[in-house]
């Protein structure tokens, strides 16, 4: 089983990689990982200021042959960050499709007003972000709302976070 998590920044996508690594004992790839060991390799001019889209168009092949391989393997894998496509799946025949879990996570505008101060508090409980001060009230309002409007665009679903932050996937 492939689980792949995305979603805006500080929504807990690596967060829920661990959870989930925790309950079941599957592995994780951290797509920001790959990108910083590729960026400071000197395997790219890509910088981690660059363009999302130019990183996506530049690590998603390399994921999407990580997650292929696992399949044939017949591993179970979490991949997780903002560098999947909402197109994903166009990358996948069967059965690849039927051996991968797409979740993608937003949050809502209420639950950001109401818990910004709770989101900036646990931004760094499983990886430690060194300068943080990007994030903002309106930057992660629009974020989420970017990801839930191209979510639904591509009709691929997300999970959304309104009430309590909670989320249990079961696989």
């Amino acid at each position: 089983m492939i689980v792949l998590i995305t979603g805006a920044s500080h929504v807990g996508k690596t967060a829920l990689a661990q959870r989930l690594l925790e309950k079941y004992g599957y592995p994780y790839l951290s797509i920001d990982h790959l990108k910083m060991g590729l960026i400071r390799s000197g395997n790219t001019a890509l910088t981690p200021l660059s363009d999302d889209g130019e990183l996506t168009a530049y690590l998603w092949p390399i994921v999407r042959e990580i997650i292929k391989t696992a399949v044939e393997n017949g591993q179970s894998l979490i991949v997780e960050g903002c560098y999947i496509p909402f197109d994903w799946a166009k990358d996948f025949e069967n059965p690849y499709l039927d051996s991968i879990r797409y979740y993608c996570l937003v949050m809502s505008e209420d639950y950001i007003k109401a818990h910004f101060d709770d989101i900036k508090r646990y931004a760094s409980i499983v990886e430690r972000r060194l300068d943080d001060s990007d994030c903002t009230l309106q930057s992660v309002l629009e974020d989420n709302a970017r990801v839930k409007s191209l979510a639904e665009k591509h009709g691929t679903g997300y999970l959304l976070i309104h009430d309590r932050y909670e989320i249990d996937i079961d696989l």
